[in-house]
């Protein structure tokens, strides 16, 4: 029994020493940095389509514009509907164009949004506009929405940041690129002039 026993230690010890072997090599930790990295951006996705749930209910307030400004809210409109079609899955993350696209829908629609802040902050052309009881809780909605994205945002990038470094850095980069392939992911970056600054319907910046 004791020689068996004997001739079966030798083996267990190198199946764990080749577990940990492969376990330092990124096997499990390139796996689960994606993993998690694709989790924030499923966080992002859900932030940017409430933020355009909200945007139905600026029809009502924009009642009162004049109708040569019934423009601004057209754009609101189209550029909402441009945003809420590109969606990117987990595998879309690791491709700067389809990530391109995606980012600049969603700052033509902060841009359109910054526009209609602009004109209903013109209290004087349109009293009714501000006299409307659901404006506040709009606009208030609609600030503390922008800021949940910049969570999610910020959020996303640490992840990304997290398994970029990880597929690089020895000896999980041996794994990374042997045995998954890994590519990086890309960060979400705000492309244009004060992308990163929340759209605000009293008109300001």
């Amino acid at each position: 029994m004791s020689e068996r026993l004997s001739s079966i230690l030798p083996r267990v010890a190198v199946v764990a020493v080749i577990a940990a072997g492969l376990g330092g090599c990124g096997v499990n930790s390139v796996p689960t940095a994606e993993e998690l990295a694709k989790n924030k951006w499923a966080d992002v996705q859900a932030a940017f389509q409430e933020r355009a749930n909200l945007i139905p209910n600026l029809a009502a307030v924009a009642k009162g514009a004049a109708e040569q400004e019934k423009g601004i809210l057209v754009g609101v409109t189209e550029a909402r509907a441009k945003a809420t079609s590109i969606t990117l899955s987990g595998d879309d993350l690791k491709d700067p164009a389809k990530m391109k696209a995606f980012q600049d829908a969603q700052n033509q629609l902060s841009g359109t949004l910054g526009g209609f802040g602009r004109l209903l902050a013109n209290t004087e052309a349109y009293p009714e506009v501000k006299s409307i009881t659901n404006y506040q809780m709009l606009q208030s909605q609609l600030e503390g929405q922008e800021n949940r994205i910049r969570i999610a945002l910020r959020d996303y990038n640490e992840a990304v940041r997290a398994y970029n470094t990880t597929i690089r850095t020895f000896p999980d980069a041996i794994g990374a690129k042997v045995i998954y392939g890994a590519k990086p992911m890309v960060p979400y970056e705000a492309v244009t002039p004060g992308a990163n600054v929340a759209p605000s319907l009293d008109g300001k910046v």
